[in-house]
């Protein structure tokens, strides 16, 4: 008996999830949307096709970190010229873009490819506690703690 794959004619049309961030840590709450994005939450999950659905999540404002990672945790980034690298804490971030902390931690978790750059488009993320995107018709996704 072969292995059956999932091509992408035999795909259904993509859901969207709306995730409420409030009190979830960041790591965790990452792991569970990028295996949304990624498909592996369902049954005819194929590596090779892009088989997720999409995810809303609201209140990233809200989000937690263990430990001492809220004044010790640093973002760096690199701007490409000489002495360019930039360094920001936890604390920083989340005042100048909530949403960034997830991005970054959901990106991270995703493929290093093609596909991982087209699944992280799915991720739409926002700081309080309304969306844009009733049109999609979401449905609310339980994360379990």
């Amino acid at each position: 008996m072969s292995t059956f794959f999932v091509k992408k004619e035999d795909l259904k049309d993509k859901k969207w999830h709306v995730v409420d961030a409030r009190g979830q840590v960041v790591g965790r709450l990452a792991a569970r949307i990028s295996r949304i994005l990624m498909g592996k939450n369902k049954t005819d999950y194929t590596p090779h096709v892009e088989g997720g659905d999409g995810v809303i999540v609201v209140n990233a404002k809200d989000v937690v970190v263990t430990g001492t990672k809220r004044q010790t945790k640093i973002y760096k980034s690199y701007s490409g010229y000489p002495s360019g690298q930039t360094e920001r804490t936890f604390e920083r971030v989340m005042k100048e873009d909530p949403t960034y902390v997830l991005k970054h931690a959901v990106k991270g978790m995703l493929p290093k490819s093609r596909l991982g750059k087209s699944m992280i488009t799915r991720l739409l993320v926002y700081a309080g506690s309304d969306h844009p995107h009733e049109a999609q018709k979401p449905q609310i996704h339980k994360i379990k703690d």
